[in-house]
């Protein structure tokens, strides 16, 4: 996997996994071209690019057990099975069918399940494509604290060489 770093610090990814670092990293840019798809054992047609790894996430200070770009080839599918986490599964590409609640239903590009820890789920690719997803794994804990939605500070900085300048922001123009 390539990866990029912009800003302070002095992690750079390896192997799909982030290096220790002795102060906190700056933002790592991840290169599709720079990824391999790695095949997934016990699924059919079932590839994977590792796009944020434990180690990452505890590198960026948050809780995740991974976030996987995958791709179902034609025919191909997950396979039924549950985890110890919780997983939200969008799909950006594709139709597939989702076994949900015990159910198959159809599904496809723009569709986000949300699985609970513990939940039988497979994905199916339903198409005569390869479908795509972004899988977010995230840990189960018996009391975390209450989820908040993030706050936002924006901040003056030029525009890229070449870019228009960006409209002026709310109040600055006197509205």
């Amino acid at each position: 996997m390539q990866a990029e770093e912009s800003g302070a610090g002095t992690a750079a990814a390896a192997g799909g996994k982030a290096a220790e670092a002795a102060v906190p990293a700056g933002t790592v840019v991840l290169r599709e071209s720079g990824m391999e798809w790695d095949r997934m054992p016990h699924h059919p047609e079932l590839y994977h690019r590792e796009i944020c790894s434990a180690a990452d996430a505890d590198r960026l200070g948050i809780r995740a057990s991974s976030v996987l770009w995958e791709k179902i080839g034609v025919g191909g599918a997950v396979l039924p099975h549950h985890h110890d986490v919780a997983e939200l599964i969008h799909i950006t590409k594709g139709q597939v069918k989702l076994l949900c609640n015990g159910q198959w239903t159809e599904c496809r590009a723009g569709d986000t399940f949300q699985v609970p820890a513990g939940v039988v789920h497979s994905v199916f690719n339903a198409g005569h494509e390869p479908s795509e997803q972004i899988s977010v794994f995230l840990p189960v804990e018996p009391s975390p604290p209450p989820n908040r939605f993030f706050g936002t500070t924006l901040v003056d900085v030029p525009g890229p060489p070449g870019a228009e300048a960006a409209p002026p922001r709310r109040g600055e123009d006197g509205a």
